[in-house]
């Protein structure tokens, strides 16, 4: 079944930072990278793709993917999504997750609130999997962002961080059971 495009369209505060984009670049000097590796899609990944890459990564052919809507992606293959496990309630009020492309996955955010108060800290998806306590360097154009969509919200990344993970304790274990 393919999607509408509707069906498929960013989220407008996705699609604001989508226009703004994330920088990365390698400081060859102290031979560290500044800024996030993470882009977002345009829209959501079609079912079909998500499908295709869910089925390879968890190495199980049963799964689709479809409890997912996946909006961005690194350079490495990490990926980042909405996880539909709240019934009843829009797509901006699932839970964001991180899976990355050597198996590592966990819930970064509680919503997309969360997930812009992250960004406006200057970090991307597998930054605050990876490391949610780490300096960063706050972005003013996705704090602008923030502001207009989660208005209030604040709290450090590490923070947004744990209470996603307290809130959803068992998203390693759920994916987990469908890997082979």
């Amino acid at each position: 079944m393919t999607e509408t495009s509707e069906h498929l369209a960013l989220p407008a505060a996705l699609a604001d930072v989508a226009k703004v984009g994330f920088e990365w670049e390698w400081d060859e000097e102290a031979d560290e990278a500044r800024g996030c590796d993470f882009e977002l899609y345009e829209r959501f990944e079609a079912p079909e793709r998500t499908a295709r890459w869910f089925r390879l990564w968890t190495g199980n052919e049963e799964v689709d993917g479809s409890e997912f809507r996946f909006f961005g992606a690194t350079g490495a293959g990490d990926y980042a999504g909405f996880w539909l496990v709240r019934p009843g309630v829009s797509v901006t009020e699932q839970p964001v997750v991180y899976l990355g492309s050597e198996g590592e996955c966990g819930v970064i955010a509680r919503d997309l609130g969360d997930l812009l108060r992250l960004f406006a800290d200057g970090f991307g998806p597998a930054e605050a999997f990876a490391d949610p306590d780490r300096e960063t360097q706050p972005n003013e154009a996705f704090q602008a962002i923030a502001e207009r969509y989660a208005p209030g919200r604040g709290g450090s990344a590490a923070g947004i961080v744990a209470g996603a993970r307290e809130e959803f304790p068992g998203f390693s274990e759920f994916i987990d059971a469908m890997c082979r």
